[in-house]
């Protein structure tokens, strides 16, 4: 089995389902070689709705080049109302074509302004603002400049297939992104949350210097990491080191400063300076990190992924999603029986079931057999359990579970060489990407 990229084992990702070489190569030559649209999911209003009953307006934007919170913030500009008032569904990377919702609360589609790569289209109006994941999916058209070994494609693709028992598939990873794409510490800052090891989580995240940084972020972290490890540490010397665009960590050593860094409380409000959204990515990371783990023991261990194992738990198909992009309803699982799982089996080849593994938190229900004793046996190794995650504030997580296996409807052209596929919401583009490619993770 081929070992995955260093970087990316220190995500948890271990091995590439093929064995051959990539097609190596470059993404994102220009935007245009980069397009994602998303696979809609609100159906609103028409655009004369009462504004009362129906105060938002929902837009479909076509952005070039636009990072999707500096577009939201440049709109709510643009119109003269407060960046809250914009909300989207989906975030999209930055050298890239994407199609995606936006919702405007308190504004007609009379008020839309001309801004410089961005073509809007009222669709309109919706009772509530759009939330993260209100969306099917994405449709990617990724082209691929300057392949060494273009003809590396053939062989991708039959494994794929085979693994996704006759339909391209791959494990449902999650991507080095998430985890923080030039500097992948966010689930080390989150395993440190859920151990309750405050001090240990704030100097991973503020401190900690990586390779890929800037000199004079990498001699920021430094200086921070000398501090903490003076007897009475010197927070206002870390803090007046830190560069003014590091705002998170000029927040969190700020409150150091403030409240003297010494107890395991103040590191905990220190984080708790962050907006709540970080500081749920924080543990979500780790819960994104063991995922990867057990995956990647999964994979070791030659465990099927497009079929129940006894002890496996699976999670029936979800009946909203759209017919050609199956996806989970994990409110409704089932543990896989000995005397149930041929005909477990059926189902997931039907595409009307999904074997998982957990986002552990309080209320995960974890596998038995060997597909349980692998979670059990990462969760150890990490120093986890489910009732950890029973933590104050926005750090408390009940978990659920996901889909081990992602299929999609992947077509290749070959001149220019392009990939086309489809994932539903909450699946990542680099884990079909990277069996392709086989590069640096921070080049996908």
């Amino acid at each position: 089995m081929r070992e995955a990229h260093p970087l990316e084992r220190q995500v948890g990702i271990d091995y590439y389902v093929s064995d051959g070489p990539g097609v190596g190569g470059r993404l994102r030559a220009t935007p245009a070689a980069f397009r994602v649209r998303e696979l809609e999911a609100v159906d609103p209003e028409p655009l004369d709705a009462d504004q009362g009953a129906y105060p938002h307006l929902l837009v479909r934007a076509t952005l070039t080049d636009w990072d999707t919170n500096d577009f939201a913030g440049a709109l709510s500009d643009a119109l003269g109302v407060s960046r809250e008032r914009v909300s989207w569904a989906g975030t999209k990377d930055k050298r890239a074509i994407t199609t995606q919702l936006f919702s405007i609360r308190g504004v007609a589609a009379a008020d839309l302004p001309a801004i410089d790569g961005a073509d809007l289209e009222p669709l309109g109006r919706v009772g509530r603002n759009l939330e993260f994941g209100d969306l099917a999916g994405n449709a990617f058209e990724i082209g691929v400049a300057d392949p060494a070994r273009p003809d590396a494609v053939n062989g991708v693709i039959a494994a794929l297939e085979s693994f996704g028992g006759g339909r391209p598939a791959v494990p449902n990873w999650f991507g080095h992104q998430r985890f923080g794409s030039q500097r992948p510490v966010t689930h080390e800052v989150g395993l440190h949350v859920v151990r309750e090891e405050w001090r240990e989580a704030v100097l991973a995240y503020v401190g900690n210097p990586a390779e890929t940084e800037p000199e004079r972020t990498r001699e920021a972290r430094e200086r921070v990491d000398d501090v903490a490890s003076t007897p009475d540490p010197n927070w206002a010397a870390a803090l007046d080191a830190m560069p003014g665009h590091l705002g998170y960590e000029r927040s969190m050593l700020h409150a150091l400063v403030e409240n003297g860094g010494t107890e395991p409380a103040d590191f905990r409000a220190a984080l708790e300076t962050v907006p709540w959204n970080l500081q749920r990515l924080f543990v979500n990371a780790a819960q994104s990190y063991a995922f990867n783990r057990i995956v990647s023991e999964r994979l070791r261990r030659d465990l099927p992924f497009d079929r129940p194992a006894v002890g496996d738990v699976v999670a029936f198909a979800d009946a909203d999603a759209p017919a050609d992009l199956p996806s989970p309803d994990t409110d409704r699982v089932q543990r896989v029986t000995e005397d149930r799982v041929d005909v477990v089996a059926r189902h997931c080849d039907r595409g009307r079931a999904f074997v998982t593994a957990p986002l552990v938190g309080t209320e995960t229900t974890l596998g038995d057999g060997e597909p349980g004793a692998i979670e059990r046996e990462v969760l150890a190794d990490l120093n986890l359990s489910p009732s950890d995650f029973d933590l104050p504030g926005n750090f408390d997580s009940t978990g659920t579970r996901r889909a081990i296996l992602v299929g999609t409807d992947l077509t290749v052209d070959r001149d220019p060489l392009t990939l086309s596929f489809s994932l539903p919401r909450g699946s990542y583009a680099t884990a079909v990407l990277r069996e392709f490619l086989k590069v640096d993770p921070r080049d996908l």
